[in-house]
């Protein structure tokens, strides 16, 4: 024994640390993968604003951060509503006037965002525009006139039209709304119309009163559950989870081809802001 290395030992060495590292990076992706699947499913999702139901507080092109953990799990608070759950998990209701995401009724597909309104076994009528909730007036305040472009198929009385630089856009009345237990917001009012007086609503139990905060552009509990016209009662088990803040905003003037534009394009005074 001299002391020196077997030539089949050293030539055989080298050849070991290129597999090694592959094995380590991939080991490394595969975790990365089940946690961020893991955080998806049961933590947090995002959700972006696709229409203008929830104006003036939520923007098309507003993107969000949703908690699932916030009313429990149930098959719709995974990807893809994979029905590995029944019934709801650490269930726990929303307070009144929680922003919620959830699967629309009847079909139970799409996610839709509305707000808390009435819970199982609350009363609720519209009358003139204001919630009457289990026989009380929810308090409004007028919170002045804001301006907003008019939406494909949403109407604008001619008196509260106004035209900027060749846009017509529409001026409506904005009113704080304040629920029991003291959460609240902006509503907006473009007019009168019909769904501004209803009948006489009960909430069912395991299920909620969802109603958008543009009332007259949003297709929720005031109207039976058709596919794109209303949703009707919501099952507490279509929960996806609670709004929580602003992440990123667009105005969609941006081009994907185009990577300055998505500078320009964000609306960075609204990320952030807690919902």
């Amino acid at each position: 024994m001299d002391g020196t290395t077997p030539q089949h030992l050293s030539d055989a060495a080298p050849a070991q640390a290129p597999r090694s590292e592959w094995r380590q990076t991939i080991g490394f992706l595969l975790k990365l993968a089940i946690i961020f699947t893991a955080l998806r499913s049961f933590a947090f999702a995002p959700f972006m604003i696709p229409s203008a139901s929830m104006m003036p507080g939520l923007l098309v092109g507003d993107y969000l951060i949703v908690s699932k953990f916030s009313y429990g799990w149930s098959r719709h608070s995974l990807p893809f509503s994979v029905p590995i759950l029944s019934g709801r998990a650490f269930a726990a209701l929303p307070a009144r006037g929680d922003i919620a995401v959830f699967k629309a009724p009847p079909l139970n597909r799409q996610d839709y965002i509305k707000r808390v309104i009435g819970l199982p076994g609350d009363t609720i009528q519209i009358r003139g525009g204001q919630i009457i909730l289990n026989g009380v007036a929810v308090p409004q305040q007028a919170a002045g006139d804001g301006i907003a472009p008019i939406a494909p198929g949403e109407g604008c009385p001619a008196a509260m039209q106004l035209s900027r630089g060749g846009i017509v856009q529409c001026r409506y009345r904005r009113f704080r709304e304040t629920m029991p237990g003291g959460k609240t917001y902006i509503v907006m009012d473009r007019g009168t119309t019909a769904a501004d007086d209803t009948a006489l609503f009960t909430v069912p139990a395991g299920h909620l009163f969802m109603m958008g905060d543009n009332r007259d552009n949003s297709a929720d509990s005031r109207f039976p559950a058709v596919p794109g016209q209303g949703i009707g009662y919501v099952p507490v088990d279509n929960l996806v989870g609670r709004a929580q803040f602003l992440f990123f905003s667009t105005d969609g003037s941006a081009s994907w081809l185009l990577p300055w534009t998505w500078v320009s394009a964000a609306r960075w005074h609204r990320i952030g802001g807690a919902l």
